[in-house]
């Protein structure tokens, strides 16, 4: 670059400016030489005014284009350019600038790229021309010349090698480019060069003291680690991972929380403190971290937490001294203290030193766990921060703290209800201290959080009771189940015998239908008690409370909306279809019920996984995969004493005669004897919520849901005559007697037997097999499975149906694995005999 005086003369090169054209000048001289020629045309006197006009149209616009040039509003080409500060600017500029259009001309290059690029040929070098080499110097300039074409803005970091001016071995530069818009409406780009060699090598000497310093903290003689206030480890040096036996390539940063190497009464209390804003403290721990391998290390901490200016903990900077043997502290002071810090803080009771007020001023990790809020209010020197602060009773902790002051040692252990929603059950001993110590200690508190016992105590006296209450309702529902059956098969001969048009088949009618009424009570407390029959199959609960809205639609009625929802890709269940429905229905009446004026009733579908399950705390489910119905109304709702009661039998809030109290008992007994679960949350006017968890069936290879079976279901052959000898076993002697009567009437021959025994002094008398044996399951002497059992040593090929007022399941587990019979559950009309009784002889 030249200099003239102080102003700086510049080579680049500036090709934008748009040069004047010859063309106009000809096209004002041919109008003037025209204008001139058309006046001979004319008169004097005509020519005379024209001439003057135009000589002062010249005049004039001489003046004016003067005075133009003078202020400056005219100026010549180029002028503007060369004088204006920002062109100089970019003349001067240490990085290489160059224009080129999109036709590939360049129309401007400051100073700095004509060093970088010079001319060849007497033309200017573009940039895709400078940049030659290694493939990935080629790609990053074709990367911004599409940039360049598409108007883009884009940037690259190119190492050349050797460098542009050959000096340096290599060189890195950084190149630019951005769309520059023309006055002509075309579009160009603005190509940028800078070198940033030095700039890289001074970030490769940072990065080198960084790893440096990294290195020199890894290899500490001492561990080191930070967490952040939701417990995850978010540094931790190579020291302290080779202590704890981890592999720092595989952990990396966050791989590890506190949970992990600390014990979890500790880490609440590492992660709970409280400090002034912009303050900052300083903890010691002594405690065993947890090795990979799940051995120990003694150690101890210094964990420092720094507070923000909002008050909030931000990450810990924490030293880890190794406690365990051969260091150079005394042995016999090091083992006495890592055992008492094992003992103090992995200890499952809280223990915490107060003084005469009930201050807590020292305290263990589980005593933080169980009095976390109390625990953080003294430590940050808050005022009422008292063990008497989280109790709903301060009186008996006040008469032990008083006792403990007067070093009494007969003090008995106290049972305390603790303050909140969720009030626990805590038992704590006061002990006195005896001399009081260096910060005022009086007592020594122990406390042991109980509320799991009690619920657990609970909920087992409450399993008796319901157990109880079940065993005697099975009991009962099996005799009655006997009386039932003989009614009900009375009641059939008499139908028989009458026409629909006699005086008395209506009457007949009547106490048909009143048995099968006390049959279906008979049947709701062998639900509750657990021992009514099941037929279990593979179900999308989806699909049946799909094909179930309708009838609930009815039940419900015009003033109670029903909102079905249906959970997506719900699992298959395996439970009895009917009784499923008879739950659903049975839980819709009773929202219904709770409605009068009105509601909305929703059922909720629902996946629930082993995690979600575990979080739910339902009371005695276990951690498994489940299918979740809810049913839920904006109905009265209960209070919490009507809540506890409700699955008991016969226990109901309605009117007399409008409820009979086994409802939700059958609930109960149905859902428990399907292996589900079932949780209720109800609030006084705000409604009530039922959550049925059955478990999720896996199906196998050769199952199907109970839409894609294709066996239809048997039907009855229309004969029901017969013939053959059948072995009809009953106890109860109105049962037999009617049983045997409608076999009889069919063309069967009926040997009658009233026990075990007497049935099988019958077949050793016959000498020879029977072809059918019709047997009660509960009988005196020798019941059914017993008898089945002695039979088939005899003959291994006998047929046998098996009646009773029970489960099938509650005998089953009594026979032989394997055994094949036929079920019929009590009671049952004598079509229903007859109809088994035919298709067992015909298989």
């Amino acid at each position: 670059m030249a200099y003239e005086g102080d102003t700086p003369r510049s080579a680049a090169i500036d090709r934008s400016d748009r040069p004047g054209h010859i063309g106009w000048v000809l096209l004002l001289a041919g109008v003037l030489v025209g204008a001139t020629l058309s006046l001979r045309f004319l008169d004097i006197e005509q020519t005379q005014p024209l001439i003057l006009g135009l000589l002062a149209f010249f005049a004039m616009a001489g003046v004016f284009f003067l005075f133009a040039m003078a202020i400056g509003v005219v100026q010549f080409p180029g002028q503007t350019a060369r004088n204006d500060i920002t062109k100089l600017m970019a003349d001067t500029s240490g990085d290489g600038l160059v224009v080129i259009e999109d036709d590939g001309r360049i129309t401007y290059a400051n100073d700095a790229y004509l060093s970088i690029a010079g001319l060849q040929g007497g033309d200017v070098r573009p940039v895709e021309r400078l940049f030659m080499g290694a493939p990935e110097v080629s790609e990053a300039i074709y990367r911004l010349a599409q940039a360049a074409r598409e108007h883009r803005t884009g940037t690259e970091e190119i190492r050349l090698s050797p460098s542009l001016s050959g000096a340096q071995e290599f060189g890195w530069y950084r190149v630019r480019v951005r769309p520059v818009p023309r006055p002509n409406g075309r579009q160009a780009a603005l190509w940028t060069i800078s070198e940033v060699t030095h700039e890289r090598e001074r970030q490769e000497n940072v990065f080198q003291e960084l790893q440096h310093a990294i290195d020199y903290l890894d290899h500490a003689p001492a561990g080191f680690l930070s967490v952040d206030p939701e417990g995850s480890i978010i540094y931790l040096n190579a020291t302290l991972a080779s202590w704890l036996d981890y592999d720092l390539a595989q952990v990396g940063s966050g791989g590890l929380n506190l949970t992990d190497i600390v014990p979890r009464d500790v880490v609440s209390l590492m992660t709970s403190f409280s400090g002034e804003p912009g303050s900052v403290r300083t903890e010691t721990f002594d405690l065993d971290l947890r090795r990979r391998n799940g051995q120990f290390l003694p150690v101890r901490l210094y964990h420092r937490i720094a507070f923000g200016q909002d008050g909030r903990m931000g990450p810990s900077r924490t030293l880890v001294l190794n406690r365990s043997a051969g260091g150079e502290v005394d042995e016999g002071q090091r083992a006495a203290e890592v055992r008492f810090a094992r003992f103090f803080n992995n200890t499952p009771i809280a223990i915490a030193t107060v003084d005469q007020a009930g201050r807590v001023v020292h305290a263990n990790a589980p005593f933080t766990k169980l009095f976390g809020a109390l625990t953080r209010m003294a430590e940050s020197g808050a005022t009422g921060a008292s063990i008497l602060d989280p109790f709903r009773e301060r009186a008996p902790i006040e008469a032990a703290l008083k006792a403990a002051a007067e070093n009494r040692g007969d003090i008995p252990p106290l049972e305390l209800q603790t303050t909140g929603d969720s009030g626990g059950s805590v038992r704590v001993w006061v002990t006195p201290v005896g001399d009081t110590g260096a910060d005022g200690e009086t007592a020594i508190l122990y406390a042991l959080d109980t509320t799991d016992f009690r619920k657990v105590e609970e909920q087992l006296a409450q399993s008796q009771k319901m157990n109880a209450v079940g065993q005697l309702a099975g009991g009962v529902a099996h005799d009655f189940n006997n009386v039932l059956q003989a009614i009900i098969g009375y009641s059939d001969l008499l139908l028989a015998n009458h026409r629909p048009t006699d005086p008395s088949f209506q009457d007949i009618m009547q106490i048909k239908q009143n048995a099968n009424r006390a049959a279906s009570l008979v049947r709701q407390l062998l639900a509750f008690s657990r021992r009514q029959t099941l037929r279990p199959e593979v179900l999308n609960l989806n699909d049946r409370l799909y094909d179930l809205s309708m009838l609930l639609k009815r039940l419900l009625g015009e003033r109670v909306e029903l909102d079905l929802s249906h959970g997506r890709d719900l699992w298959f269940v395996k439970a009895d279809v009917n009784q499923f429905e008879q739950v659903v229905v049975n839980l819709a009446v009773n929202a219904r019920d709770a409605m009068p004026g009105g509601g909305k009733l929703a059922i909720r579908t629902g996946n629930v996984s082993a995690a979600e399950a575990a979080r739910l705390n339902v009371s005695a489910m276990p951690p498994a995969d489940y299918v979740v119905v809810e049913v839920s109304d904006t109905g009265s709702g209960m209070t919490p004493d009507v809540v506890e009661k409700i699955f008991e039998p016969f226990f109901t809030t309605k009117e007399v005669g409008k409820g009979t109290g086994l409802g939700l008992s059958t609930v109960f007994g149905i859902v428990k004897q399907s292996g589900g679960y079932i949780d209720v949350d109800s609030k006084l006017g705000e409604g009530t919520t039922f959550r049925i968890y059955l478990p999720r069936h896996v199906q196998e290879v050769q199952e199907a849901p109970e839409e894609a079976k294709a066996d239809a279901p048997k039907k009855p052959a229309a004969d029901m005559t017969g013939q053959g000898t059948i072995l009809l076993v009953e106890d109860e002697d109105p049962v037999r007697a009617v049983n045997a009567r409608a076999l009889s009437a069919r063309g069967y021959t009926v040997l009658e037997a009233a026990s075990g025994i007497e049935a099988m002094e019958i077949i050793q008398e016959r000498g020879a097999p029977v072809d059918l044996v019709v047997s009660d399951v509960v009988m005196p002497e020798m019941d059914g499975p017993t008898l089945l059992r002695e039979l088939r040593k005899l003959y291994p090929d006998l047929k046998v149906i098996f009646v009773s007022g029970y489960a099938e399941e509650a005998f089953r587990k009594n026979l032989p694995e394997g055994e094949d019979f036929n079920f019929l559950p009590k009671p049952f009309s004598l079509r229903q005999l007859v109809e088994t009784v035919k298709q067992a002889m015909v298989r």
